[in-house]
């Protein structure tokens, strides 16, 4: 058995999930949205991006964690202003020996859909049929288990090639 962190992240709403895999079977463990106050600082709203994700290593002990790449948006500060999320969450797992892999939002869309412009309904769906008992209660958390089990297809993909 792999448990696998899954992570969409973002400075407003870090969603995340967990989840169980062996072979082609998959379990849903548990998922949610890291908040920090609107009102923070960008150090103190990295903190606790940091904090929280080293809290549910703590909780949930993975083997592997995959984590969105940023795209580059419109607006540059924006696009940098993402990467310190992610750059929060990832030293959060790393530091703890834990193996990170980055997918881009095309290639994560084309591990659950086959298609790499799949829309959210399409996403949606295919979390539904893998994980019935995930029951995400906002898009960063269903994209954090979308991610969770991108990283499960994509890993069990490249068992069976080797």
């Amino acid at each position: 058995m792999t448990r696998i962190l899954g992570i969409d992240p973002g400075l407003l709403h870090t969603g995340w999930a967990v989840i169980d895999t062996a072979g082609s079977s998959r379990t849903y463990v548990a998922s949610g949205v890291i908040l920090p106050k609107t009102s923070g600082t960008l150090p103190e709203r990295l903190a606790i991006i940091f904090n929280r994700v080293s809290e549910l290593v703590e909780t949930f002990s993975p083997d592997e964690c995959s984590i969105e790449i940023t795209f580059v948006n419109m607006n540059p500060k924006t696009t940098l202003i993402l990467g310190h999320a992610r750059a929060a969450a990832i030293v959060a797992i790393s530091t703890r020996d834990i193996p990170v892999y980055e997918y881009e939002p095309n290639k994560i869309k084309k591990a659950l859909t086959g298609a790499g412009h799949a829309d959210k309904s399409a996403i949606d769906k295919m979390v539904k049929i893998l994980l019935p008992a995930a029951h995400p209660k906002t898009p960063d958390e269903a994209d954090a288990i979308a991610i969770a089990l991108a990283h499960s297809n994509m890993s069990a993909l490249e068992r069976l090639v080797k």
